[in-house]
């Protein structure tokens, strides 16, 4: 089986890649357990030494690895160099906090006893990484699963066939023992019976909430880990006391940088009536200075969506917000590259969308936002909650206090005040409800990427 990268910028076969056969897949496998005993016992500071060198390997290719992350899935080329330098930031941060996240735990002491918990690798880790994010969504799990000792194998979308290689080719170029990091294309097929294999100790999947619910099945029928980072329809709350401008332009880019195709970008704003004329007329002259068109043109801002069925798809769902009474405020001849048949998609915003309307409950993947107005706090923390996603939520307040109380209400992974649509590699990176399950990041995100064994040891006295 062929597996065909369609570019967005053209329509054109930007790489092919013939899926791997069953013999290979069983090789792939088979090198990776037979890599991974000796690995777990390479010290901390070795396995960090590696990923230093990763990190310069990959800073060192960064243009061309932003040019083709533009060719594959159609990030304007003048925003593509920034997916390098966060993944260069997450690398680097969670191989710093390594030896830290993996340090035994004492319980303190007690007489006559040594006690302390290890954490142990799991042994091959199974990395499912979506194309909209191809780097940094990769980089999530395997840095730190190579770091707590584990090997990897990465199966990245068929869009992003040359993202998993450049990780390849950078840990490669490392000094990374072979079998460590392996790369498979596959189908979905494939995929599930890779997840079956008895030589598959943890899947870290990310992608739709149908993909996450088919990975859970399937890995249900052998009890390993699973870690899901899913859909969003995330929400932001602009309140009375909003630095206006600041939450304007911080909005405006929240909901189409990447032109919509992030599982955190916002996609709810719930605005405080006082404020919602001014903030809906800064929003609305604000993407009207976007401009649509080649993502390879440096004067472009705001590129096409992977494929012209997403665009379609998007169309359809804007349709039926509308036809559920929101009211459309940016006009499609104003993007004259916004052409039907193809995945250039005008920007949109929806005014006085209806709370069951799709864009205020379905996951849109594509340059486009809802907007209600409320009257209070304890509204927009309902209208917030009433989804059945979770992965982050905002609001744009000058009151710390009122953030933090809010924030304890608001049923979602991550909450920010005066900021939206980023990952900070200090932080857990979590979702509830259908946003998904599991950790990744921070000193915790070592905890789904190891076990813990007790050790109880009775010393002579």
């Amino acid at each position: 089986m062929s597996l065909s990268c369609v570019s967005p910028v053209d329509g054109r076969v930007y790489a092919e890649r013939s899926a791997a056969t069953a013999a290979q897949i069983g090789q792939t496998l088979q090198r990776a357990r037979a890599a991974q005993p000796q690995w777990r016992e390479a010290p901390i500071a070795e396995r960090a030494a590696i990923i230093g060198r990763f990190c310069g390997e990959f800073e060192r290719r960064g243009a061309a690895i932003a040019t083709g992350l533009s060719w594959q899935m159609g990030r304007p080329i003048r925003f593509a160099p920034s997916e390098v330098r966060g993944t260069l930031e997450r690398a680097r941060y969670m191989a710093g906090v390594a030896p830290t996240a993996l340090a035994d735990m004492d319980p303190g002491p007690k007489s006559g006893f040594r006690r302390f918990v290890r954490r142990e690798p799991l042994g091959v880790v199974f990395s499912v990484a979506a194309w909209n994010y191809p780097y940094l969504i990769a980089v999530n799990s395997v840095v730190p699963a190579l770091m707590a000792g584990n090997a990897v194998v990465l199966k990245h979308s068929a869009q992003t066939p040359l993202c998993a290689e450049a990780f390849a080719e950078c840990f490669a170029a490392a000094g990374l023992p072979s079998g460590l990091f392996q790369v498979l294309h596959l189908g979905h097929a494939d995929t599930e019976r890779v997840i079956r294999d008895p030589r598959i100790d943890f899947v870290a999947f990310t992608g739709s909430v149908a993909g996450g619910r088919a990975v859970q099945r399937v890995a249900a029928e052998r009890f390993i880990g699973v870690g899901l980072e899913l859909g969003g329809c995330d929400p932001v709350y602009v309140r009375h006391d909003a630095d206006l401008p600041h939450a304007i332009e911080n909005i405006v880019d929240g909901a189409y940088f990447n032109s919509g195709q992030s599982c955190c970008g916002l996609q709810r704003i719930y605005v405080h009536e006082s404020v919602y004329d001014r903030f809906t007329r800064g929003c609305i002259e604000l993407i009207q200075q976007y401009r649509l068109g080649d993502p390879l043109d440096r004067e472009t801002t705001l590129g096409p969506v992977v494929r012209t069925a997403a665009a379609d798809g998007v169309r359809a769902q804007v349709r039926a917000a509308i036809e559920a009474g929101a009211r459309p405020v940016i006009e499609e001849r104003d993007f004259p590259h916004s052409k039907a048949g193809t995945p250039y998609l005008a920007p949109q915003l929806l005014l006085d969308a209806p709370g069951g309307s799709s864009v205020m409950r379905e996951e849109i993947f594509g340059p486009v936002a809802g907007v209600m107005k409320v009257r209070s706090d304890a509204e927009a923390v309902a209208q917030m909650n009433d989804s059945p996603f979770g992965l982050t939520a905002a609001v744009w307040t000058r009151d710390e206090v009122a953030a933090v109380t809010l924030g304890e209400q608001v049923q979602t992974g991550t909450w920010f005040m005066n900021r939206c649509d980023y990952l900070d590699p200090a932080l857990a990176w979590v979702g509830v409800k259908n946003s998904g399950r599991g950790c990744t990041l921070s000193v915790v995100g070592y905890q789904h990427l190891t076990r813990p064994k007790s050790f109880h040891l009775r010393v002579s006295t």
